[in-house]
């Protein structure tokens, strides 16, 4: 008999495998097919005007879980085993959301993880560890420079050559991306790894992690960012996927 055939965790793999790939692709054709319809069909006009507020709102947070399914892709628990399938899912979900480097991410996500909170951190601004706006400009220039410019100018160009109208792009490709860089930024970067002003970051964290929770009912942290918000629990257990962070916290909690 094989070792993986007595091996307990392997059907617990394949369980989380299953259920992760299931998601992410709710979640991926979820965003595609809203994208092709607001890029090409949406029409701005009469009572629609009254949707595309949605259809914004909607697209954003499908943005964040593109880019939540190449986080859990990053630390192989999306699919535990396959590290060709998370990192050809990983890429797919970084490029559709803005032209990412799949390899960039995972190289400075992995840093981020080794000194969280520190100067060696890619994700944090030691300079500035309490300011929203200098913190938020450096993180997004950081991932977005000139390679990410030159794919989205490519991609504008090829939908308006397929007969995509400009405002259209603008109002559901380029304010969506825009809108939930800023939703990941604030709830799974700024708030659980700021300084907050008065506070001793010693004290004020409670172990080397330097990550807080954001303690939000379940819905409100499903909406936020995918339950991202329960940060610290994400970085003691980073190889329990966005959708068992819930359980993951409870399972913390100490019993009563």
């Amino acid at each position: 008999m094989s070792a993986l055939a007595t091996d307990p965790v392997a059907p617990a793999q394949r369980r989380q495998a299953a259920v992760g790939l299931l998601l992410a692709s709710l979640i991926l054709s979820g965003w595609l097919a809203l994208h092709l319809w607001g890029v090409f069909f949406f029409p701005l006009h009469g009572a629609w005007l009254w949707v595309a507020p949605l259809q914004v709102a909607l697209q954003t947070w499908l943005s964040v879980g593109l880019f939540i399914v190449a986080h859990d892709a990053m630390h192989g628990s999306l699919a535990p085993g396959h590290a060709r399938l998370n990192r050809a899912i990983g890429q797919l979900c970084v490029g559709a959301y803005a032209g990412f480097s799949y390899g960039r991410l995972h190289a400075c996500h992995h840093r981020h993880h080794a000194a969280p909170g520190t100067p060696q951190d890619p994700d944090f601004h030691a300079e500035r560890p309490q300011a929203f706006g200098p913190w938020f400009l450096r993180f997004f220039l950081s991932y977005f420079g000139w390679r990410e410019l030159a794919l989205l100018t490519l991609g504008v160009g090829a939908y308006l050559l397929a007969g995509a109208r400009l405002p259209n792009l603008l109002l559901f490709w380029a304010l969506p991306a825009l809108l939930s860089a800023l939703q990941l930024f604030i709830v799974g970067t700024w708030l659980p790894h700021r300084h907050r002003a008065g506070q001793d970051p010693a004290r004020d964290f409670v172990d080397p992690h330097r990550a807080r929770t954001l303690d939000l009912p379940w819905l409100a942290s499903l909406l936020a960012c995918f339950h991202f918000g329960l940060h610290h629990e994400h970085h003691r257990a980073p190889h329990v996927p966005w959708w068992r962070l819930p359980a993951e916290r409870r399972a913390a909690r100490p019993a009563r």
